[in-house]
């Protein structure tokens, strides 16, 4: 549980030499010599993606005041539980905690933190990656249709593939700081293409009979819209899922803890963040009101040419944030298969399950391609737990501040604000993904 390291002599290692090769081998500890600014471009890929896009059609769905409200409590709560988060990773002398389960078995008792963490880690990271999925074969889809309007129009299914194609080859890069040069890039193209979500917004100006009221028509709808909208943010702001793999890379010693250039790192994420959301979705209600689609790139058809680069910059960036998030998939994986099973860790193990596993998200993605309701639903289901609440449950069961002091309230305020989100954001993403399963023909 957790890589342990022996500060005051760094020669002494208690490992096997077939433990040290597995680690060697395994990719979230095959490198520990990442740069502050890495930890910065990983966590603006993982947090800002598809989520963005949907954060003007939640707004549709919570309106101007809870809208506001929600948006910037969000990114207050999760930067807190974030910082718990890079406090944690070392919290135990000569010890670091890799990866989220770790932490979690150290927290709660090695059989049931395992059970917390690890289905509620698994259900984020492959949900986004299926969302990415869906996300980088529409955004290629609309390429396609704004480039070519008199082209025959080609399935939503084959641009999904098209899309998985990339993820076959990157899939096999063997951990994170082999995929750093693809993280930057989707980092700069999120940077990118929110800026031009927003920009090509306020130069459109508000629509003609703009309408800020709730979408839906009835009370029922408005009520299930809101819930669905909770869970649509809470997905907007997931990064915590992979952050300890994260700071994992990261060198470490007594007298500069891995904590000081990861939390560098993630302020300037988080200041992109805001850079980003902020604008993206208070810029893009204001302008079509609650006519704004669930990704709002649908909403912008002019000028093409400038809409063609926001998709193009989006597919790139998707990319990046789905090997992001299979990274950590990638290791539970093999660390199973060669630490419980037995299996030698060889090049052809890791090609048969990074395969498996982008080829199971395609499928996913092209059988269920409801991109609002796969937001709310999974935001709300697992990301509200992992980054919410759950790093303050730890906080309080490891730390045990004083009851009634400043940090217990501040943690059960974003437990019950969490516990909320968990329980009534699912119902009305799955809604969502109901009302358009009505219409919608399978891999069409």
């Amino acid at each position: 549980m957790g890589t342990t390291v022996d500060y005051r002599n760094a020669t002494v290692d208690t490992r096997t030499d077939e433990e040290k090769a597995i680690d060697a081998w395994l990719p979230i500890t095959s490198a520990r010599n990442a740069k502050w600014w890495y930890s910065a471009f990983h966590n603006v890929t993982a947090m800002v993606g598809a989520g963005v896009l949907g954060l003007p059609f939640a707004m549709s769905e919570l309106g101007w005041g809870p809208g506001v409200t929600v948006m910037v409590l969000s990114w207050i709560i999760t930067l807190y539980t974030l910082w718990q988060m890079v406090e944690m990773h070392e919290m135990v002398p000569g010890k670091r905690f890799d990866r989220y389960h770790e932490l979690g078995q150290y927290a709660f008792g090695e059989k049931l933190g395992l059970y917390i963490v690890v289905p509620q880690q698994l259900i984020v990271e492959v949900g986004v990656d299926i969302v990415y999925m869906v996300t980088g074969g529409r955004s290629l889809m609309q390429i396609h249709n704004l480039v070519c309007s008199d082209c025959r129009d080609i399935r939503h299914t084959y641009f999904i593939m098209i899309f998985a194609s990339v993820h076959f080859v990157l899939s096999h890069l063997p951990n994170f700081n082999s995929i750093s040069g693809v993280s930057l890039a989707a980092a700069v193209m999120s940077l990118s293409y929110s800026t031009i979500a927003w920009a090509a917004s306020a130069e459109r100006g508000v629509q003609p009979n703009v309408d800020y009221g709730y979408r839906a028509t009835t009370t029922a709808g408005t009520v299930f819209d809101f819930f669905s909208a909770l869970g649509e943010v809470a997905f907007a702001y997931a990064g915590h899922n992979v952050v300890l793999e994260i700071q994992a890379t990261i060198p470490s010693t007594p007298e500069k803890p891995s904590k000081i250039p990861m939390w560098r790192g993630v302020i300037v994420a988080y200041i992109v963040v805001a850079l980003c959301y902020f604008p993206v979705a208070f810029i893009g209600y204001w302008v079509f009101g609650n006519s704004v689609e669930d990704n709002i790139l649908l909403s912008l058809r002019r000028p093409v040419w400038l809409i063609v680069m926001a998709n193009l910059f989006v597919v790139i960036h998707v990319i990046g944030s789905y090997q992001i998030y299979a990274m950590p998939v990638f290791d539970m994986i093999e660390s199973a298969l060669v630490k419980k099973l037995k299996f030698k860790p060889t090049w052809y193990l890791r090609f048969i399950t990074r395969n498996v596993y982008v080829a199971f998200t395609m499928f996913i993605g092209m059988t269920f391609p409801f991109f609002g309701g796969l937001l709310g639903f999974f935001g709300g289901f697992a990301f509200a737990p992992t980054t919410y609440f759950l790093p303050c449950i730890m906080w309080l069961a490891i730390y045990k501040p004083r009851r009634f002091s400043l940090s217990w309230f501040t943690n059960w305020i974003c437990i019950v604000l969490g516990v909320m989100i968990m329980v009534i954001a699912p119902i009305g993403g799955l809604r969502q993904i109901i009302l358009s399963a009505r219409t919608y023909r399978f891999y069409s």
